[in-house]
């Protein structure tokens, strides 16, 4: 069953552009500027500190009744009481991940451009798929690129939300949400600006509620 609330601005946490100690502040101004989940990835980070930031933005999410999810890391996001988790390639497979997490628990799966492994997933119990990336990305500038015809036929295929990732803009993003996404994946969109509240803004806008 998909989850209702799976709609709207998706941020993801960079610890490259966000201060450790700024993390939960500056995360609270992207939920003031209109964010409906916060993903929290930071890989390199040691396991503790992992487990410290990740308690902490649960933590502010629960409070703002905002959707916080794990890249990657099934037990952590166990741990700390999170929504769910999303995993890519090279992640466990949804399998494991919901017998760890349970069936309510919130799994997305990295499909990039591949209808395909996005069938696999849907099939798999995957509770979100998402695509991209559609532009030039500044976090992952040799990731394959996807189009807007395929998000076309991911929302005719699936009955799941879809989300769409990579270089999107205020500017380039209202194409995506007419094609069928119903989340925007953003990360220097939002934590790379000057104004984390009004750069979150301008993604809401795109979105009618």
């Amino acid at each position: 069953m998909p989850h209702p609330s799976l709609y709207g601005l998706y941020t993801i946490t960079d610890p490259d552009l966000i201060p450790a100690d700024k993390l939960v502040d500056t995360v609270e101004q992207a939920i003031s500027g209109g964010a409906t989940l916060v993903q929290y990835r930071n890989k390199p980070a040691p396991r503790e500190t992992r487990r410290r930031e990740a308690a902490s933005l649960a933590m502010l999410c629960g409070k703002h009744n905002v959707i916080f999810i794990v890249n990657d890391d099934v037990a952590l996001a166990a741990e700390v009481g999170a929504a769910g988790v999303h995993l890519g390639r090279d992640d466990p497979d949804i399998g494991a991940a919901r017998q760890a997490l349970g069936r309510d628990m919130i799994i997305g799966i990295s499909c990039y451009n591949d209808i395909e492994r996005a069938r696999g997933a849907a099939q798999a119990g995957a509770d979100y798929l998402a695509f991209g990336r559609f532009f030039p990305s500044l976090t992952k500038p040799g990731a394959v690129p996807a189009s807007v015809e395929l998000l076309r036929e991911a929302k005719q295929a699936f009955s799941l939300p879809l989300v769409a990732i990579g270089g999107i803009t205020p500017e380039n993003g209202a194409q995506l949400v007419a094609a069928g996404a119903d989340m925007l994946a953003v990360i220097h969109g939002v934590f790379g600006q000057p104004d984390t509240v009004l750069a979150a803004q301008q993604y809401s806008k795109l979105f009618v509620y």
